[in-house]
Protein backbone atom coordinates (compact mmCIF):
# COMPACT_ATOMS: atom_id res chain seq x y z
CA UNK A 1 0.00 0.00 0.00
CA UNK A 2 1.43 2.98 -1.14
CA UNK A 3 -0.22 5.81 1.00
CA UNK A 4 -0.33 6.35 4.89
CA UNK A 5 -4.28 6.85 5.02
CA UNK A 6 -5.03 3.39 3.33
CA UNK A 7 -2.54 1.76 5.56
CA UNK A 8 -4.30 3.54 8.31
CA UNK A 9 -7.76 2.67 6.96
CA UNK A 10 -6.85 -0.80 6.17
CA UNK A 11 -5.25 -1.57 9.34
CA UNK A 12 -7.59 0.10 11.69
CA UNK A 13 -10.77 -1.54 10.00
CA UNK A 14 -9.18 -4.76 10.11
CA UNK A 15 -8.53 -4.50 13.86
CA UNK A 16 -12.07 -3.78 13.96
CA UNK A 17 -13.15 -6.68 12.37
CA UNK A 18 -11.29 -9.09 14.43
CA UNK A 19 -13.32 -8.32 17.63
CA UNK A 20 -16.97 -7.74 15.34
CA UNK A 21 -18.09 -11.21 15.46
CA UNK A 22 -19.32 -10.51 12.16
CA UNK A 23 -16.83 -10.69 9.44
CA UNK A 24 -12.44 -11.44 10.12
CA UNK A 25 -9.46 -8.78 10.37
CA UNK A 26 -8.43 -9.90 6.65
CA UNK A 27 -12.32 -9.44 5.11
CA UNK A 28 -12.28 -5.64 7.28
CA UNK A 29 -8.52 -5.29 5.79
CA UNK A 30 -10.37 -5.97 2.19
CA UNK A 31 -13.25 -4.02 2.70
CA UNK A 32 -11.20 -1.07 3.60
CA UNK A 33 -8.35 -1.30 0.71
CA UNK A 34 -11.51 -1.44 -1.61
CA UNK A 35 -13.56 1.42 -0.15
CA UNK A 36 -10.50 3.69 -0.88
CA UNK A 37 -9.99 2.66 -4.65
CA UNK A 38 -11.74 4.60 -7.18
CA UNK A 39 -12.30 2.06 -9.58
CA UNK A 40 -13.06 -1.90 -9.30
CA UNK A 41 -10.26 -3.68 -8.07
CA UNK A 42 -8.60 -7.20 -9.66
CA UNK A 43 -7.82 -10.44 -7.39
CA UNK A 44 -4.35 -9.52 -8.31
CA UNK A 45 -4.07 -5.78 -7.36
CA UNK A 46 -5.74 -6.59 -3.96
CA UNK A 47 -3.36 -9.28 -3.02
CA UNK A 48 -0.02 -7.84 -4.03
CA UNK A 49 -1.39 -4.37 -1.84
CA UNK A 50 -2.51 -6.58 1.10
CA UNK A 51 0.29 -8.79 0.68
CA UNK A 52 -1.64 -11.96 1.08
CA UNK A 53 -2.08 -14.41 -2.12
CA UNK A 54 -4.26 -14.52 -4.38
CA UNK A 55 -6.12 -17.59 -3.96
CA UNK A 56 -6.26 -16.21 -0.29
CA UNK A 57 -8.21 -12.75 -1.35
CA UNK A 58 -10.62 -15.21 -3.81
CA UNK A 59 -11.41 -16.79 -0.84
CA UNK A 60 -11.85 -14.40 1.67
CA UNK A 61 -13.66 -11.76 -0.79
CA UNK A 62 -16.33 -14.31 -1.24
CA UNK A 63 -17.33 -13.90 2.60
CA UNK A 64 -17.56 -10.28 1.97
CA UNK A 65 -19.64 -10.50 -1.27
CA UNK A 66 -22.29 -13.05 0.75
CA UNK A 67 -22.91 -10.03 3.19
CA UNK A 68 -23.19 -7.43 0.58
CA UNK A 69 -19.99 -5.30 1.73
CA UNK A 70 -18.50 -6.16 -1.51
CA UNK A 71 -19.78 -6.73 -5.20
CA UNK A 72 -18.42 -8.35 -8.18
CA UNK A 73 -18.03 -5.41 -11.37
CA UNK A 74 -18.10 -6.71 -14.83
CA UNK A 75 -14.96 -4.88 -16.24
CA UNK A 76 -15.10 -3.85 -20.31
CA UNK A 77 -12.15 -5.60 -22.06
CA UNK A 78 -10.81 -7.82 -18.32
CA UNK A 79 -11.50 -11.56 -18.01
CA UNK A 80 -10.28 -10.98 -14.31
CA UNK A 81 -13.09 -10.59 -11.48
CA UNK A 82 -13.19 -6.63 -10.55
CA UNK A 83 -14.73 -5.89 -6.64
CA UNK A 84 -15.76 -2.62 -5.29
CA UNK A 85 -16.65 -1.92 -1.78
CA UNK A 86 -19.99 -0.68 -1.15
CA UNK A 87 -20.99 2.70 0.35
CA UNK A 88 -24.64 2.76 1.23
CA UNK A 89 -23.73 1.83 5.33
CA UNK A 90 -27.63 2.35 6.17
CA UNK A 91 -28.30 -0.83 4.23
CA UNK A 92 -24.85 -2.53 5.11
CA UNK A 93 -26.38 -1.89 8.81
CA UNK A 94 -29.45 -3.29 8.06
CA UNK A 95 -28.21 -6.47 6.79
CA UNK A 96 -26.01 -7.18 9.62
CA UNK A 97 -28.17 -6.69 11.86
CA UNK A 98 -30.89 -8.57 10.31
CA UNK A 99 -28.74 -11.34 9.73
CA UNK A 100 -26.20 -11.58 12.68
CA UNK A 101 -27.56 -9.78 15.73
CA UNK A 102 -31.35 -10.69 15.13
CA UNK A 103 -30.62 -14.73 14.73
CA UNK A 104 -29.22 -14.75 17.51
CA UNK A 105 -32.30 -12.59 19.78
CA UNK A 106 -34.44 -15.33 18.12
CA UNK A 107 -32.27 -18.01 19.33
CA UNK A 108 -32.86 -16.62 23.12
CA UNK A 109 -36.48 -15.96 22.66
CA UNK A 110 -36.53 -19.62 21.52
CA UNK A 111 -34.92 -20.69 24.55
CA UNK A 112 -37.22 -18.89 26.78
CA UNK A 113 -40.64 -20.25 25.33
CA UNK A 114 -38.72 -23.91 25.93
CA UNK A 115 -37.58 -22.72 29.58
CA UNK A 116 -41.33 -21.82 29.67
CA UNK A 117 -42.87 -24.69 28.38
CA UNK A 118 -40.71 -26.81 31.14
CA UNK A 119 -41.46 -24.99 33.69
CA UNK A 120 -45.03 -25.70 33.13
CA UNK A 121 -44.59 -28.91 32.58
CA UNK A 122 -42.36 -29.64 35.35
CA UNK A 123 -44.26 -28.15 38.43
CA UNK A 124 -41.17 -28.36 40.83
CA UNK A 125 -41.50 -26.14 44.27
CA UNK A 126 -43.75 -22.89 44.33
CA UNK A 127 -41.60 -20.33 45.20
CA UNK A 128 -38.69 -21.79 42.48
CA UNK A 129 -41.23 -21.63 39.55
CA UNK A 130 -42.88 -18.05 40.40
CA UNK A 131 -39.18 -16.53 40.53
CA UNK A 132 -38.65 -18.44 37.20
CA UNK A 133 -41.20 -17.39 35.97
CA UNK A 134 -40.74 -13.98 36.29
CA UNK A 135 -37.05 -14.20 35.16
CA UNK A 136 -38.15 -15.73 32.23
CA UNK A 137 -41.48 -13.11 31.59
CA UNK A 138 -38.41 -10.74 32.04
CA UNK A 139 -36.01 -12.01 29.50
CA UNK A 140 -38.93 -12.45 27.11
CA UNK A 141 -40.01 -9.16 27.09
CA UNK A 142 -36.63 -7.69 26.42
CA UNK A 143 -35.39 -9.68 23.95
CA UNK A 144 -38.90 -9.58 22.51
CA UNK A 145 -38.50 -5.67 22.04
CA UNK A 146 -35.08 -6.24 21.14
CA UNK A 147 -36.28 -8.73 18.33
CA UNK A 148 -38.88 -6.06 17.69
CA UNK A 149 -36.93 -2.86 17.43
CA UNK A 150 -34.31 -4.72 14.92
CA UNK A 151 -36.86 -5.42 12.61
CA UNK A 152 -38.40 -1.77 12.44
CA UNK A 153 -34.43 -1.00 12.21
CA UNK A 154 -34.51 -3.22 9.29
CA UNK A 155 -37.49 -1.97 7.51
CA UNK A 156 -36.17 1.27 8.18
CA UNK A 157 -39.02 2.24 10.42
CA UNK A 158 -38.75 4.07 13.83
CA UNK A 159 -38.61 1.96 17.22
CA UNK A 160 -41.33 2.28 19.41
CA UNK A 161 -40.06 4.27 22.36
CA UNK A 162 -42.84 3.49 24.85
CA UNK A 163 -42.02 0.09 23.70
CA UNK A 164 -38.61 0.25 25.09
CA UNK A 165 -39.56 1.83 28.53
CA UNK A 166 -41.54 -1.19 29.77
CA UNK A 167 -38.01 -3.50 29.23
CA UNK A 168 -35.55 -0.46 30.17
CA UNK A 169 -36.23 -0.28 33.45
CA UNK A 170 -34.11 3.36 33.75
CA UNK A 171 -35.56 4.79 30.68
CA UNK A 172 -39.53 4.21 33.00
CA UNK A 173 -37.18 5.55 35.92
CA UNK A 174 -35.59 8.40 34.68
CA UNK A 175 -36.26 11.83 35.98
CA UNK A 176 -37.22 14.72 33.05
CA UNK A 177 -35.01 17.53 32.87
CA UNK A 178 -35.74 20.75 33.08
Amino acid sequence: MADRATTALVDGLGAAAATSGVITQLQGRIFAYLYLQERPTSLDDISAALEQSKSTISVTIRGLVEWHLVRRVPTPGSRKDHYEAVTNFWRLMQEIMERRFRWTVRQVLAAVGDAERALADNGGRRETQAFATQRLAALSAFFTALNDGIGAFTQGQPVDPEMLKTVVPLLARRPKRA
